[in-house]
C-alpha cells in the first residue's frame, strides 16, 4: 500500500510552491467571504462551502492535480470538524470501491495476457468491408465497458487492437477515422456500465444520500446502455461520413491477419469474465454483493494456474490515484449534504427566484452545461464532483426529480471529445504512432456530434427514462 500511496505525492511536489500558496490564499478568501455573507450558516457548513469553493478553484483556475487537491480538501474538513477523521477510510468500506479494485485486477490480467486483443481481432477479421469493420469495432468497444473499469484502462487495452487494424488495412484515411472512432466510442459507451467511469460512484453517493435509492449494476445498464449504444453508433456513422472517402471504404483485397489462435488459459479467462458479468447483472436474484463476485473473479483470474499472471503483479495495475480521488470527493460530497451546506447554497442560489422552469427546460440546462463542462474541468470524475452539488441540486429546486438530474448530469459529463487534452483516451490515440488526427479533426467531429448528443440525451431524459421508472 505504501508503494501505491507514494506516487500520489509526486504531483504535490511537481506543482510549484506559488500555485500552492495561491491555493492556500483561495481557502482564506473563501472562508472570509462565506463567513461574511453566510453568517447565519452553521460553522461546519461554512467550513464545508469554503473548502468546496477552494477545491474548485484549485482544479479550474490553478490547474492543480485532482487527487492531492481532493485529499487536502478532506484534511481541511477533518481539521474544522466538518467531517470525521475516519470518513476517508470508511469510504473504502463502499462496495463500489472494492468492485473497482477487483475490476482493475481483472483488467490488468486482460491487458497483460492480450486476451481482449485476440478476441477483438478474431471477430473483426471476419469482415472485409471497411464499414463492417468499423461497426464490429464499435460493438466490441461498447461491450468492454461492462467489465473493464475506467476509460483510461479501456484505451490502454484497446490501443494494440487499433494499431493492428491500422497496419493491416494500410490506408491513411482509415487510420485517422479509426483513431477517432476508438476513443470516441470508449468515452461515449462508458455510461452503459456502473463500472464504466469513476464519476458513476460520485453519482451513486449523492443519490443514496438524497433519496436512499440503490441503483444496481443491472439497473444502471438498463438505463445507460441504450443511450450509450445509440451515441456510439452515431459517432461511428459520423466519423465514416466525415473522414472516409469512397476509396477508403473500398473492400479489402484480403482478410485481416490475426495473431494466431487462442492461447492457453483463454477459455478459462473468458469463462471467468462472462460469468462475472452475468453474476453482476443477476445480483438482484441471488443477493451476492458485486464486490464479492468481483474479488472472487480477480483471485481466479490473477493466478498462475489460470492466466500465468501473479496476483501481486496484477495488483500493480490498480489505479490507486483514481480510488483515493473518489474516496476524498465522496467525503466532500457527504459533508456538503450532512452539514446543510448544499441545501443552504441551493436556497441562496435559486430560493429567491420566482421564475418557474419546466422540467424540459431544467433538464436542457443541465445537459448543455454538463456536456460543455469538459472545456473547463478535464477530469470526468471531478466534473461529477463539481456539477452535482453546483448544478444538479440547485436545478432540482424547480421541481425536477433530483435523482434524474444527477443521473443526467453524470451521463452528460461523459462528452469530452472536443479538445486533445479533454480526456486521456483522446490523448492516447491522438499521440499514437504518426499522430493520426489533430485538434482540427476533433473540433470537426465535435461540431456534428455534440448537438446530436444533447438532443438524444434530452429525449432519453424526458421520454425514455421516465418510462423506465427513473424519477418515478
Amino acid at each position: 500500500m505504501t508503494a501505491a500511496i507514494l506516487p500520489l505525492t509526486r504531483p504535490i511536489l511537481a506543482a510549484g510552491l506559488r500555485q500552492w500558496l495561491v491555493a492556500a490564499a483561495c481557502v482564506g478568501l473563501a472562508w472570509v467571504a462565506i463567513g461574511f455573507f453566510l453568517a447565519d450558516l452553521a460553522f461546519e457548513g461554512r467550513a464545508t462551502l469554503a473548502v468546496f469553493v477552494a477545491m474548485m478553484a484549485g482544479w479550474l483556475i490553478l490547474k492543480l492535480p485532482e487527487t492531492p487537491v481532493a485529499i487536502i480538501a478532506f484534511l481541511a474538513l477533518a481539521a474544522t470538524g466538518a467531517a470525521d477523521q475516519d470518513d476517508l477510510f470508511d469510504t473504502f468500506d463502499n462496495e463500489i470501491i472494492w468492485l473497482l479494485i477487483a475490476a482493475f485486477i481483472l483488467a490488468a490480467v486482460i491487458r497483460r495476457t492480450g486476451l481482449a486483443e485476440r478476441h477483438a481481432m478474431r471477430a473483426i477479421a471476419l469482415f472485409r468491408s471497411v464499414p463492417a469493420i468499423f461497426m464490429a469495432a464499435t460493438l466490441i468497444i461498447f461491450v468492454t465497458a461492462f467489465f473493464i473499469p475506467s476509460t483510461s484502462a479501456r484505451a490502454a487495452i484497446l490501443l494494440p487492437v487499433f494499431a493492428a487494424l491500422s497496419a493491416a488495412i494500410g490506408r491513411p484515411g482509415v487510420t485517422k477515422a479509426l483513431a477517432l472512432l476508438f476513443p470516441s466510442v470508449i468515452l461515449l459507451s462508458a455510461g452503459a456500465s456502473l463500472t464504466g467511469a469513476g464519476a458513476h460512484l460520485i453519482a451513486l453517493g449523492f443519490i443514496d444520500e438524497i433519496d436512499g435509492l440503490v441503483i444496481s449494476y443491472l439497473d444502471w445498464a438498463l438505463l445507460g446502455a441504450p443511450f450509450s449504444l445509440a451515441m456510439s453508433l452515431a459517432a461511428n456513422f459520423m466519423i465514416q461520413r466525415l473522414f472516409l472517402t469512397d476509396a477508403d471504404k473500398a473492400p479489402l483485397g484480403r482478410a485481416i491477419a490475426t495473431s494466431g489462435g487462442p492461447k492457453a488459459g483463454d477459455r478459462r479467462l473468458t469463462a471467468i469474465i462472462v460469468g462475472t458479468v452475468a453474476l453482476w447483472a443477476t445480483g438482484g436474484w441471488h443477493g451476492i454483493d458485486l464486490a464479492l463476485i468481483a474479488l472472487a473473479a480477480a483471485l481466479l483470474a490473477a493466478s498462475k494456474a489460470v492466466s500465468g499472471i501473479a496476483f501481486k503483479d496484477a495488483l500493480k495495475d490498480v489505479d490507486w490515484n483514481l480510488l483515493f480521488f473518489l474516496a476524498a470527493t465522496l467525503v466532500v460530497g457527504e459533508a456538503l449534504l450532512e452539514t446543510g451546506a448544499a441545501a443552504f447554497l441551493v436556497d441562496r442560489l435559486v430560493g429567491s427566484l420566482d421564475t418557474a422552469l419546466s422540467p424540459a427546460l431544467t433538464i436542457a440546462i443541465a445537459v448543455i452545461v454538463a456536456a460543455l463542462a469538459h472545456l473547463l474541468i478535464i477530469s470526468r470524475t471531478a466534473r461529477a464532483a463539481v456539477l452535482i452539488p453546483a448544478l444538479a441540486l440547485p436545478l432540482s429546486r424547480f421541481g425536477t426529480d433530483p435523482t434524474t438530474l444527477i443521473f443526467v448530469v453524470t451521463i452528460a459529463s461523459g462528452f469530452c471529445q472536443t479538445l486533445m487534452v479533454s480526456a486521456k483516451p483522446v490523448m492516447l490515440f491522438g499521440q499514437a504512432e504518426g499522430q493520426p488526427f489533430d485538434q482540427g479533426d476533433l473540433l470537426k467531429l465535435a461540431a456534428w456530434l455534440l448537438p446530436v448528443f444533447v438532443a438524444a440525451l434530452l429525449f432519453f431524459a424526458l421520454v425514455v427514462w421516465p418510462l423506465q421508472g427513473l424519477g418515478g
